[in-house]
């Protein structure tokens, strides 16, 4: 019943609309009022709508503001209009200049609308009478007054200019200097080459340009490379004072081009262990350069990082140089029992064998090597083995080397006093070396003193903490040959018993002396020592006296109860310790800036001194030449000596 009822309404009021609509002639008066009868007449139809698109965030804000976007528009055809006028009237701008495009001349601000102080703007001012000053000096600025009018000032020409090159500011548009493109200026635009900005795209392009064109930065010429490295190898032990000598940086070129390298060629084997030495500080010993240092005619193969070798690899060492005589190889890992019956098979002759980290080797491998190769080794060498090469291998020694003359078993588990008794019974060596993990008596090792230490030239004794006067005893009864003494880590020597070593000994001078933490150990009283346990300052004197006119590395780590008059007396002013080169002193309480002016003074030939933990150690003077190691300062924990 709705449906014809509204369509007859809206039949009625399409013909009212009919009758009442009016010839286009009429005014816009008479359609007004003809709009209300004719929205009445339609009764019940719906209002009309007014639709309109999407309007944005900036047509709403300029609307708000009461600003037109005509009346803009307008102003800047106006302004073009005006600049194009301008450069006509001109003749032309400059050649050297860019010409920009279409801009808003800048508004001057007047300083009462800057926020800045007096001070700022002084400096501002100063800024612009610079800038005006090399205007006024450049060639645009001349063609730019000889083209403009005899009345215009030469301050309002360079005004211009300096207007016109001011760069705009992050946000502002600008056009390109290179493509002319408009673009949105940010902080990390770049400069043109000759003025003007650039937009992204010619950004990149100039700076892959100049980045070609740029020159590689220059390196160091001191010889030793930063100060970062220097002080790196000073700690390692390998600095040298002064520049790097031509066999050194023959060896540097050669590790970082070893890809180019086929052999070594004829080197002698001092150069030859450089480079390994080299290689396998920089990783760079493989399976692919190992071949640089084995070939048939080899006869000493050093390896001081296996760490990257298997057992094949180890296997073709023994199978190409067939005159092998002495082999050496640390972090040998992959040196296993199949490894060591190769070398069983082969008719090789090794005079000395020094193996680093063969944990793999069992014991029946070790007497088979010492029952098969004994008879012609000179030398044996056994680093870190743990549980492996123990008692029963040091006792078949004696009767299976009869010239082995040196001895090393360091960092073992397995050695016990039962060992270090059997080593008594070599009488051929020379040279003996231990760090063991077992505490070996005094008794034992004074027997293997008394058996073994006729000939000895090299006693080395780690951590002994239960070495006593009896061993001290022991070693100057028996010794006649020594240069190297080291015993270290003991808790029961006694200070008198170092004074007794050390007088009316018929061993000659010593060269290396090492006591290292030979020292009484109380926690309640560290600095009380009544019985005078460890090296104390009469042995200190005994020891310099002795020794001090042939020695050439001594250290005293940690030996605390030395006395600061023990070192005045001993580094007097009329002793001279010509051959002492190095000096390990830290963690002595009484050493100060005094007592190693003095010791520069006695020892004219010193390189290094270390004082670390020396806490009265302030402000010495260092002479050229010498490092002193240890100081905490603003320079570092190593100052090299700079004083004349």
């Amino acid at each position: 019943m709705a449906r014809p009822t509204r369509q007859r309404a809206q039949a009625q009021a399409q013909g009212q609309n009919q009758d009442q609509a009016q010839p286009t002639q009429q005014n816009q008066d008479s359609q007004q009022d003809q709009a209300t009868p004719q929205n009445q007449a339609q009764g019940t139809n719906r209002p009309a709508r007014h639709i309109s698109g999407p309007q944005s965030a900036l047509t709403d804000y300029l609307a708000s503001h009461n600003i037109s976007a005509n009346q803009i528009r307008r102003d800047a055809d106006q302004r073009r209009a005006a600049a194009a006028r301008s450069r006509e009237a001109q003749g032309g701008n400059d050649d050297e200049e860019e010409e920009a495009g279409p801009s808003i001349e800048p508004t001057e601000v007047t300083e009462s609308a800057r926020n800045e102080t007096k001070a700022e703007r002084e400096k501002r001012k100063k800024k612009e009478q610079q800038a005006l000053a090399k205007i006024k000096a450049s060639k645009a600025f001349k063609k730019r007054k000889r083209l403009a009018d005899d009345s215009e000032d030469e301050d309002d020409i360079a005004r211009a200019i300096f207007d016109q090159r001011a760069k705009p500011m992050p946000g502002q548009m600008d056009n390109c200097a290179i493509c002319k493109k408009r673009f949105t200026v940010t902080a990390y635009s770049l400069s043109g080459p000759e003025g003007g900005l650039l937009c992204a795209q010619c950004s990149k392009d100039h700076a892959a340009k100049k980045g070609k064109d740029a020159k590689k930065p220059r390196k160091s010429v001191g010889g030793q490379g930063s100060r970062r490295k220097v002080q790196s190898n000073i700690l390692d032990g390998t600095y040298q004072t002064g520049a790097k000598n031509l066999t050194t940086l023959c060896i540097e070129t050669l590790a970082k081009n070893v890809d180019l390298a086929d052999s070594l060629g004829d080197l002698p084997d001092k150069v030859v262990d450089k480079i390994a030495r080299l290689f396998s500080k920089r990783r760079l010993l493989t399976p692919e350069t190992l071949p640089l240092f084995v070939q048939p005619s080899t006869t000493t193969v050093k390896i001081y990082d296996g760490a990257r070798l298997g057992s094949s690899d180890f296997e073709g060492i023994f199978q190409t140089s067939s005159n092998l005589q002495h082999f050496k190889a640390r972090n040998a890992i992959q040196f296993k029992d199949e490894v060591m019956d190769y070398l069983l098979s082969r008719d090789t002759k090794l005079l000395s064998f020094n193996i680093h980290g063969a944990n793999l080797l069992s014991d029946k491998s070790w007497s088979m090597f010492v029952s098969n190769k004994g008879a012609d080794l000179e030398g044996i060498q056994v680093y870190y083995t743990d549980k492996h090469f123990g008692d029963e291998m040091l006792a078949q020694l004696p009767a299976n080397c009869p010239k082995l003359n040196r001895l090393k078993v360091y960092h073992n588990q397995k050695v016990t006093n039962v060992g270090v008794k059997a080593i008594g019974d070599i009488k051929t060596l020379k040279h003996l070396g231990l760090h063991l993990q077992h505490d070996i008596s005094p008794k034992s090792m004074s027997h293997m003193i008394h058996g073994a230490g006729l000939k000895l030239e090299t006693l080395s004794l780690r951590k002994m903490p239960k070495a006593n006067d009896e061993v001290l005893t022991a070693i100057k009864n028996t010794c006649r040959s020594l240069r190297k003494l080291r015993i270290t880590d003991s808790e029961n020597m006694t200070d008198e018993g170092f004074v007794d070593l050390f007088t009316d000994w018929e061993n000659p001078a010593i060269e290396i002396i090492d006591f290292q933490k030979c020292r009484h150990l109380e926690s309640t009283n560290p600095r009380d020592n009544p019985d005078g346990v460890g090296l104390c300052s009469d042995g200190f004197r005994a020891l310099m006296k002795h020794s001090g006119g042939k020695l050439k590395n001594l250290n005293i780590h940690a030996c605390r109860h030395i006395k600061r008059e023990a070192f005045e007396d001993v580094f007097a002013k009329d002793n001279q310790y010509p051959h002492l080169l190095k000096l390990e002193i830290s963690f002595i309480e009484d050493v100060d800036d005094f007592v190693l002016g003095r010791i520069f003074r006695s020892c004219p030939n010193i390189r290094e001194i270390n004082v670390f933990g020396c806490m009265k150690v302030k402000d010495v003077k260092v002479p050229r030449g010498k490092v002193l190691v240890g100081v905490p300062n603003a320079i570092g924990m190593v100052i090299e000596g700079r004083e004349d």
